[in-house]
């Protein structure tokens, strides 16, 4: 497998008043096309951080981050079009717009990246039916239940096919069941796609399951 993601020494920290809070300290790793990461850590350890510094929403406080062995781009309107074009997210929260329907929701990111609407329909709704939400394509988020909501929310994260797709503790509001549902579609969109994942969650059933694991503590990386 080639190699998708390296990160090199990576380091956030925030101000706040006078004191700087060291979030992440000298993270590095490498994930491959197609891999599947579990980052692993206690609440408040810094995951979503680090999900948010990977996914281009943040940037660094110091280190590098390539992708394909390239660096991102400098330009912030370069670097929205390259994470709408190579990265999804699904967070724990499905954030979803309440006035649009579900398959609005899903046909967002392809109506941003410039696709014709009847195509990012037909796409939407494809993805939609794939999974399992071909009866509630018109209801709007207030209707849903929590798993079809977070269902539309995967369904939007990978309409583009993106290469990466990140997820921050993607089943911890749902119940057991519904979150097992929500695991399956995101290693059947691995498998079948080749989607690569880095998936934050404390859940150990769940990490074991996506295979690779490492942990988050006191700012580093381990395993």
């Amino acid at each position: 497998m080639s190699s998708l993601l390296s990160v090199h020494d990576v380091h956030k920290s925030f101000v706040e008043g006078v004191s700087e809070i060291q979030v992440l300290r000298g993270i590095s790793f490498d994930l491959a096309a197609g891999e599947r990461l579990a980052i692993m850590g206690e609440s408040g350890v810094g995951k979503s951080t680090l999900l948010h510094v990977l996914g281009t929403l943040d940037r660094p406080t110091k280190g590098k981050i390539l992708y394909h062995g390239r660096e991102l781009p400098v330009d912030d309107a370069a670097l929205c079009q390259f994470r709408n074009q190579q990265i999804g997210f699904v967070f724990q929260f499905h954030y979803l717009l309440p006035d649009f329907t579900a398959l609005e929701n899903v046909m967002l990111p392809a109506l941003i990246q410039g696709r014709p609407a009847t195509t990012a329909q037909a796409e939407a709704a494809e993805l939609l039916e794939l999974v399992g939400l071909k009866d509630r394509m018109g209801h709007r988020p207030g209707k849903l239940s929590g798993g079809e909501q977070q269902r539309v929310a995967v369904a939007r994260a990978v309409i583009l096919k993106p290469k990466l797709l990140l997820a921050d503790e993607p089943t911890g509001s749902l119940d057991v069941r519904i979150g097992e549902e929500v695991q399956d579609l995101l290693f059947r969109f691995n498998e079948e796609h080749k989607i690569a994942l880095v998936i934050a969650t404390h859940n150990r059933e769940f990490a074991a399951k996506i295979g690779r694991r490492a942990e988050l503590r006191r700012g580093e990386l381990f395993g």
